[in-house]
């Protein structure tokens, strides 16, 4: 579950504060760039931009964007994904085979160890997966798990307790082989494996997980440097003893300094305080391709941005329909142009347009702009009660634009008055959301975990993802479930693609989210490094960075 912090805003505010039609707006055409490649300096330390991760560090309790970028930078699974084309590529993994889609046999390369010097071995992958899979730990990966064979023993639901303690589909054969049975085959849990709750764990992260979270202990290109700096800091640096069979990191260390302002770390970046951005204030967007040149990487990537409903907890967003003349009333194309300077995408479906299975014009009439037939079908479905609509949003995401925007919107085409909750972090809505604590609608968005339909569906709108995943509207509809466990077990991917798709077209049908824009990566470096890369799901590929 790749929860987005937000993706790189700020400004325009004059023309927030206005009904956004009444707005001016250029498009400037942008090139899409990544770093030359050539003789760099090997060693050095640089500084990039982080927001504060939700939770401690643990790959298996990581579901949003902050905390993934650092351990990607001090984990390594077994496979990971081409940054230009998201196809999967063997990394710890020697190989992953299976004749039926169910069993599956895994072997891994020699040379992997932890930053304590463990060795990496088929039992550090299983005792990673039973961790994350016990329901006793709360762990926000667990629906990831939930093919695996004996996973309703280890997460039997609410009220419940575990009557095992292993997952019985887990099998290691020796130091270097396991094997994992699924509950029903599953044509894409390769695919999967990228993704951080499949991360290996060493044999101490046992004896103390939460001190853990704040100092892990990896197998990647880099490991920590000291403790996690709350609200300030976190620093790592290079391991020597990573394989040079892999991609072994060129610079000494690097520093994720935490910001709660974008505009704060874009002006650090231009003075040369730190060196790389994966997020831009909104201020930024319409000069940083003059300002930064081919050091501005700019393509498409895998999030999606939604106005979210408490279905679950709130009565007055049952109505499916009150929530299509809530999305008919928002005009997505000027939100884009204007306050994103064209560096989003008005968005047509629930799926990422980078990702096999997605459908131009899948939402169909609902994110079609229409104020006269939203305003007729919000009165048709009762409106609101008081006539008022709460949104809350991250504040240190730079989203206070766009969900201003929104809200005039609403304001002139439905007639709502319409009030606003700033987060102070991205964590803390996070929290408010999963602990049923608040119940306005709700900025939020989705990066892919790995490059698949599937997983714009299950995590965020299934059952087992509520309370341990990212249905954070409690949506439930027993058709939607049906048709994802068909898919499932489709015979091959073209059958699979086809059933998700119908799956999509029962979120479309009903809007448990209204999606609003697909993300443009907006990325800017300094002329101090290069080779700087950073993949579908916004994350630099900080092995690869050297000083220019």
């Amino acid at each position: 579950m790749r929860l987005t912090k937000t993706m790189r805003l700020t400004a325009l505010a004059a023309c927030a504060a206005l009904a956004i039609s009444a707005c001016s707006t250029s498009d400037d055409k942008k090139t899409t760039t990544q770093a030359s490649g050539g003789t760099g300096k090997t060693g050095g330390s640089i500084s990039i931009e982080s927001g504060e991760p939700q939770n401690g560090l643990v790959p298996q309790n990581t579901a949003e964007s902050e905390g993934a970028q650092v351990e990607n930078a001090i984990f390594a699974g077994l496979i990971d994904y081409d940054p230009k084309t998201t196809a999967p590529r063997l990394r710890v993994a020697e190989s992953i085979e299976t004749q039926d889609a169910t069993v599956w046999t895994i072997k891994l390369k020699d040379g992997y160890t932890f930053h304590n010097g463990e060795k990496v071995t088929a039992q550090s992958f299983v005792d990673a997966w039973n961790w994350g899979a016990n329901q006793d730990n709360a762990a926000q990966g667990m629906p990831f798990f939930d093919k695996i064979l004996g996973s309703d023993e280890l997460a039997p639901g609410k009220d419940k307790k575990p009557t095992a303690k292993e997952l019985k589909g887990l099998k290691v054969v020796d130091d270097k082989t396991f094997t994992v049975t699924l509950k029903a085959p599953f044509s894409q849990f390769k695919t999967m494996l990228g993704y951080n709750a499949f991360y290996p764990l060493p044999k101490a992260f046992f004896t103390d997980p939460k001190a853990f979270g704040d100092k892990p202990i990896g197998n990647g290109p880099f490991q920590m440097d000291g403790a996690w700096e709350h609200n300030k800091q976190i620093k790592i640096k290079r391991y020597d003893a990573f394989p040079a069979s892999d991609k072994k990191a060129k610079l000494d260390s690097v520093t994720f300094k935490i910001y709660d302002k974008l505009e704060t770390s874009y002006n650090d970046l231009r003075a040369g305080n730190i060196q790389i951005t994966n997020k831009l204030p909104i201020s930024a967007l319409a000069t940083v391709s003059q300002e930064f040149g081919d050091r501005y990487i700019y393509r498409p990537e895998s999030g999606v941005g939604y106005i979210g409903f408490p279905i679950a907890t709130n009565p007055a967003f049952k109505n499916p329909d009150l929530r299509k003349a809530i999305s008919m009333a928002i005009d997505r194309d000027a939100i884009c142009k204007t306050i994103f300077s064209g560096t989003r995408v008005p968005a047509s479906d629930f799926i990422s347009p980078i990702i096999p299975g997605y459908r131009q014009g899948a939402l169909g009439d609902a994110a079609k702009y229409n104020p006269a037939k939203a305003k007729e079908l919000f009165t048709q479905a009762g409106g609101l009660p008081g006539n008022k609509l709460e949104i809350g949003y991250n504040a240190d995401g730079g989203h206070k634009e766009w969900i201003e925007a929104v809200g005039n919107q609403l304001k002139n085409n439905l007639g709502v008055e319409v009030t606003f909750k700033p987060f102070e972090k991205f964590g803390k809505i996070l929290d408010a959301l999963g602990k049923k604590e608040y119940s306005g609608a709700f900025r939020m968005a989705w990066q892919m975990d790995y490059p698949s339909i599937e997983n714009y569906l299950r995590p965020i709108f299934s059952k087992v993802a509520i309370e341990n995943g990212s249905n954070y509207g409690g949506y439930v509809n027993e058709d939607f479930e049906a048709l994802l466990d068909k898919a499932d077990q489709a015979k091959t991917e073209d059958e699979g693609i086809k059933l998700y798709q119908q799956a999509d077209d029962v979120l479309v049908k009903e809007l448990p989210y209204i999606p609003v824009y697909t993300y443009m990566l907006s990325s800017a470096y300094t002329k101090d490094v290069k080779n700087v890369v950073v993949d579908a799901q916004n994350r630099i590929d900080l092995a690869s960075v050297e000083l220019a």
